[in-house]
């Protein structure tokens, strides 16, 4: 494989020649599903369709789905549904493929007839796109197993998460297709320190590029013109609120302890949950409103005073880089979290050891609620396109790297 064709753009007005941008080029990405709430992949690949043909491949699974699990079974008749219309185009420049594969990653029988089933759907996809030589970005460890027999001239892997430590995956499996994923690509960009330390004993091309943020979007919640929902509007004071999944990694019991700590005031929680929630079901000042669009949570954080990120410490978490941070942060708010290292490196949020700090940093973040413009300052500099700059930055770095298996 030859270096990936780069095209230099206009060296910035201080004369120090900017890294070249991808331009012009086919893009795979294997990620999440389109369709999730919008996660670091989503931006940097909306980021590149602009100058770049983007191929997103849906979600290949990693975990072994359980028949007795109602999510689970939803999951996999949506899979068999959006089956049904493989290939198509979301926005400009940027098409979805929804492919089938057979979720059990651990069977080695099932990933030979997966490396199989999936390469003829991909690559019926880019034959009819037309893509060339791609650059292969790939965020799912499992595709590993397509990995350099799509191509591709370049392949990056970019870890954003510690995929062998979530609730139901075969993690010595997901261990072993990361750990050959690892070895042959050629950049690894992790999102936090933890990863950098496991991930780049396998591959000294890896490099730190932290989370950014869509700072605009989250900045509106300083806009007066953005109006509160009226769920939200009308709740007793202080409003302390939390947005993003509800997961087994969240800590639902410590949520609880705020709210009680504020009994005349409102806890509001939004997003979907897949772990028992009873603990705040139970308390008549927490609100728990379900998933809402990406496009109206800065309306609602402007009805926050404070926000929280009560993350239970295990090793999912302290490899993790809460992306719900930053949009915190550009949305003006006061972030209160437990003490998770990519948290506490912002240098600008209450980190809380203890239940009990963690209540006492709540208070004292009351003091002086949010939404506030000079919080939101603090990010202005951390948007995703800063990102995608660092990222084409160690690419452009690279003295070259070898070729895949087309």
């Amino acid at each position: 494989m030859t270096a990936t064709t780069l095209e230099p753009e206009p060296a910035p007005a201080a004369g120090r020649p900017a890294p070249p941008r991808l331009a012009g080029r086919d893009i795979l990405c294997f990620s999440h599903d389109w369709t999730g709430d919008p996660l670091s992949k989503t931006h940097l690949m909306r980021l590149l369709a602009r100058d770049n043909r983007v191929l997103w491949v849906n979600s290949i699974g990693y975990r072994t789905p359980s028949l007795g699990s109602k999510a689970d079974l939803g999951r996999l008749w949506a899979k068999l549904n959006a089956a049904r219309e493989p290939l198509r185009e979301v926005e400009p420049n940027l098409w979805v493929l929804n492919p089938l594969a057979v979720p059990a990653y651990g069977l080695k029988a099932a990933r030979g007839f997966n490396r199989w089933w999936l390469r003829r759907q991909v690559k019926g996809a880019m034959r009819k796109l037309h893509f060339r030589r791609p650059v292969n970005w790939v965020f799912n460890p499992a595709a590993s197993i397509l990995a350099g027999r799509l191509g591709e001239e370049v392949l990056i892997y970019q870890c954003v998460d510690e995929y062998s430590a979530f609730t139901g995956v075969t993690a010595q499996a997901i261990l072993d297709l990361e750990a050959d994923l690892l070895r042959k690509s050629d950049l690894v960009v992790v999102s936090a320190d933890k990863l950098f330390e496991t991930k780049s004993r396998y591959n000294d091309r890896t490099v730190v590029v932290r989370h950014g943020v869509d700072f605009d979007h989250f900045r509106k919640a300083l806009d007066p013109a953005t109006v509160v929902p009226p769920e939200v509007a009308d709740l007793p004071k202080p409003v302390i609120g939390f947005f993003g999944l509800i997961a087994d990694w969240v800590d639902v019991e410590l949520m609880a302890e705020v709210a009680k700590q504020y009994p005349h005031g409102s806890l509001v929680v939004l997003g979907k949950a897949t772990t028992d929630v009873s603990a705040l079901e139970a308390l008549p000042n927490v609100h728990l409103l379900g998933r809402k669009p990406y496009a109206d949570l800065p309306a609602y954080c402007k009805g926050f005073q404070v926000a929280l990120n009560p993350f239970r410490i295990n090793e999912l978490t302290l490899a993790a880089n809460p992306l719900k941070v930053r949009e915190y942060l550009a949305a003006g708010l006061p972030v209160v979290a437990t003490n998770i290292p990519e948290v506490a490196v912002l240098g600008t949020c209450r980190v809380a050891d203890t239940p009990a700090d963690f209540l006492r940093e709540v208070g004292e973040a009351l003091e002086n609620p949010g939404p506030r413009a000079d919080i939101s300052e603090t990010v202005r500099a951390a948007g995703w396109d800063a990102r995608l700059r660092e990222i084409e930055g160690h690419l452009a770095a690279l003295p070259g790297v070898k070729g895949g298996r087309p």
